[in-house]
């Protein structure tokens, strides 16, 4: 079954945070490490991971949504990140500012196929040269079951997830009931 070859995938998978941003002193996992590290298990369970992304745009701001997608022959298994894009960022031309969205956006879709729990890392937390996020939190991810989870727990406050993700209306309602 598709959903256990999955589970064995995400209990198995050990995804080293193998990168150094010098800049602000921290260590992280890029998108090519979750990769390299998901093959031999896919290779193991006979699944594949297929990730890909396009550009869309909401109210003039344009965003990459990525698709992580888990299957073998008997389905898939789907799930999406998004990432802001900012044509004007500092330091890079309009390509690398695509690019950078890319990556973050893919990393986040393994992140939440795989259940992979970047709340500590520095990188969602650090607030060099970006004050708002630019991760959506959606309905139906495991992102999204955390959050609420947390929130019903009295851990986490509405307010607070605000200033690490975006969500829509849609979402904050379903995260209040």
């Amino acid at each position: 079954m598709i959903q256990d070859k999955l589970l064995q995938v995400q209990v198995e998978l050990k995804a080293p945070k193998n990168q150094y941003n010098s800049f602000g002193k921290y260590k992280y996992r890029s998108c090519e490490d979750i990769l390299e590290a998901v093959k031999p298990l896919l290779n193991k369970v006979g699944a594949s991971i297929m990730v890909t992304d396009t550009i869309e745009e909401v109210a003039g701001i344009p965003f990459v949504n990525a698709r992580a997608v888990f299957f073998d022959n008997e389905g898939k298994i789907e799930v999406t990140a998004q990432a802001g894009i900012d044509p004007n960022r500092k330091g890079m031309d309009i390509a690398q500012s695509f690019g950078s969205s890319s990556s973050y956006a893919r990393k986040y879709a393994l992140n939440g196929l795989l259940l992979i729990d970047d709340t500590k890392d520095a990188d969602g937390t650090n607030t060099h040269d970006k004050k708002k996020p630019n991760v959506w939190l959606n309905e139906g991810t495991a992102e999204f079951d955390r959050a609420k989870a947390k929130i019903q727990a009295g851990e986490l406050t509405i307010a607070q997830l605000r200033e690490k993700v975006l969500f829509s209306k849609k979402v904050e309602e379903l995260l209040n009931n």
